[in-house]
């Protein structure tokens, strides 16, 4: 069930993260963010370890980029 859920949850943000990013809308970012914990579910319930390796590399790409868009002010005079 547990599973399931996880992937149903990895669908809906993932789709939208692509949609969002594809207009350059920055939320696309937090929704691929929102994904990854699903994702580590998943990975973690397969047992799949270097794809839950791939994810916490995946994580830390979504943290980059919402700092990118977010934090990062326009440094243009």
């Amino acid at each position: 069930m547990l599973d399931t859920f996880s992937q149903i949850a990895i669908f809906l943000f993932g789709i939208t993260s692509i949609f969002l990013l594809g207009r350059k809308n920055k939320w696309g970012m937090v929704a691929g963010l929102a994904a990854q914990p699903f994702w580590f579910i998943t990975t973690y319930l397969h047992e799949q370890w270097w794809l839950f390796l791939v994810t916490i590399l995946y994580t830390g790409v979504w943290i980059s980029g919402i700092r990118t868009w977010f934090a990062v002010k326009d440094a243009a005079p």
